[in-house]
């Protein structure tokens, strides 16, 4: 397709930042890019009709790990890491509650439970490990983060008592991203969907862009394609894809929270009164190393399983919708932001928590580029 002088003028040209990925990271980035320089012409490139990777695929957990995906995380980082982790996960959602305001994003605090199954002895880990890790975070939350609560939902097949936390809270997704994308282009910053970049080529002073419709330079790039980053850049983020699925309504569900089971590799919550039920991507890790949307049998099943005899026992309930999302992970759970070169800067490896530090990451990448 051939472009218009007046669509290569408008869009094209006298490009000061360009961002590829229009999800939370990439939109942030943006955002406070433009507060910090008003007159800056800058340009979001998606190559999807919607932001691509998790960012409207996600589960709308506001959280920030469970209390075993912690310990798991203690046993690959030093202490003063995971608390680093956890600070920066609270910060990122205070900071995106702060910037989106908790209506426009449907924020609800009704705490967070991890469940544990009958044949799972992760139960007796937690609770004895309890005290050590709500001491640890104590100075970031300044009350207890993990306590016990009976099985006021009448879950079945699990042991008892829940682990409970009540600073997790869930949002709407799809609403934080129409909230997110109505600032952004509110502020005069161009979105402009459907577009693939393919490749790009730094000079001293400048980034000439190649992509799926047209070549143009710019003179930053920033990469917030997260889960994608390897299609464009060598650094050491993998792509790791999430199946979720959602019920029909079902009627007086009496479910409320955000819950977790086997250390986060399954999550479920209520949303206008359905189930939204994700994970056992370590049912397969090899194979969920993959950039393709799709659903697998062995995934869909083992959840279905779980909702009829774990979640919903005894409740009838139709699945409406399944999907999968594409998230960015690595050997550790730290980000990657850093300058790939004079002109070109990244902000990707979310570690599955991209509600929780996704607006962080933005910020913190404009900040590198300013």
């Amino acid at each position: 397709m051939n472009l218009s002088y007046w669509e290569i003028k408008s869009w094209f040209t006298n490009i000061d930042v360009t961002i590829v990925g229009s999800g939370i990271v990439g939109l942030s980035c943006a955002l406070h890019l433009k507060e910090q320089h008003p007159k800056a012409k800058i340009l979001v490139l998606e190559k999807g009709m919607l932001p691509q990777g998790a960012s409207t695929k996600n589960a709308g957990f506001a959280c920030f790990g469970s209390l075993s995906e912690i310990l798991e995380d203690l046993k690959s980082h030093a202490e003063e890491d995971v608390f680093n982790l956890v600070k920066k996960r609270v910060k990122g959602l205070q900071l995106l509650r702060e910037t989106l305001g908790d209506q426009a994003i449907n924020y609800k605090n009704y705490g967070g439970y991890e469940l544990f199954l009958q044949e799972d002895d992760l139960l007796e880990t937690c609770l004895s490990q309890k005290e050590y890790v709500n001491n640890l975070l104590q100075p970031i939350f300044k009350k207890e983060v993990f306590s016990t609560k009976p099985n006021s939902f009448h879950f079945k097949n699990i042991k008892e008592p829940y682990i409970f936390n009540p600073f997790e809270g869930q949002i709407d997704t799809g609403s934080l991203m129409e909230a997110l994308l109505q600032k952004v282009q509110s502020k005069g910053i161009k979105i402009l969907n459907n577009i693939a970049v393919e490749s790009f080529l730094e000079d001293n002073h400048s980034v000439k862009v190649k992509t799926s419709s047209h070549e143009f330079s710019t003179s930053k790039l920033c990469i917030a394609t997260n889960g994608f980053a390897s299609q464009l850049i060598n650094e050491a983020v993998k792509p790791a894809r999430a199946q979720v699925l959602i019920t029909k309504p079902i009627n007086n569900l009496h479910i409320k929270g955000t819950f977790h089971l086997d250390k986060g590799y399954y999550y479920f919550r209520n949303i206008d009164n359905r189930i939204l039920f994700g994970g056992g991507r370590n049912l397969d890790f090899k194979g969920e190393t993959t950039t393709e949307f799709a659903q697998t049998e062995l995934i869909q099943n083992t959840l279905e399983n779980i909702l009829k005899t774990v979640i919903l026992p005894k409740i009838p309930f139709e699945i409406e919708h399944r999907w999968s999302g594409i998230m960015g992970l690595g050997n550790t759970k730290n980000t990657i932001v850093k300058p790939l070169g004079n002109n070109v800067y990244c902000g990707v490896k979310l570690g599955g928590m991209g509600i929780a530090i996704g607006s962080l990451v933005g910020q913190e990448l404009a900040q590198l580029i300013a």
